[in-house]
């Protein structure tokens, strides 16, 4: 067992390929748990998650995994904070003043959650009310990421903080 927890938040792509790509390539790299926002820039708001646990039994078998990546059903944004619990919260927000890099505040071996919202971004509401349930606003670099490469990037920074 990883002495470290990584569930990335994400809200589904309108495009459906592109949400299947985020999470066998996200289970590859190595995400132990992934859930679905509905957030209020969401262009999608159904998700077929049996076909995602497919998916996720197949990028385990291909990436020689022992565990399988817990895949939750999508949820309103503002229920979803208010029911999990992780020692590291942050939400990936486009703020080009944002000095806060994932990479250099995440601490290793630690339970996180980080949301990535929609194509459209959090609200201007989202963001305030993710701050009152103390998720923290980090930086994923300088470019602006599509949605799941956004998933992946953060994915990614957290099993390299870990190894």
């Amino acid at each position: 067992m990883r002495p470290f927890h990584i569930h990335i938040a994400i809200a589904p792509t309108k495009n459906p390929d592109r949400t299947e790509w985020f999470v066998e390539k996200a289970i590859e790299i190595g995400v132990d748990e992934i859930s679905f926002l509905l957030c209020d820039n969401s262009e999608r708001a159904a998700l077929k998650t049996d076909r995602l646990e497919k998916l996720a039994i197949s990028a385990m078998k291909q990436s020689l995994r022992c565990t399988l990546t817990k895949i939750n059903h999508m949820v309103l944004l503002k229920d979803f904070i208010t029911t999990t619990n992780a020692s590291s919260k942050y939400i990936a927000h486009v703020d080009q003043t944002n000095p806060d890099h994932l990479q250099r505040i995440a601490p290793p071996k630690s339970d996180y959650i980080i949301l990535i919202g929609p194509e459209g971004d959090f609200s201007k509401k989202e963001l305030e009310l993710t701050a009152t349930h103390n998720y923290k606003k980090v930086s994923l670099g300088t470019n602006r990421l599509r949605t799941e490469t956004a998933g992946l990037v953060a994915c990614h920074i957290l099993n390299l903080i870990n190894h």
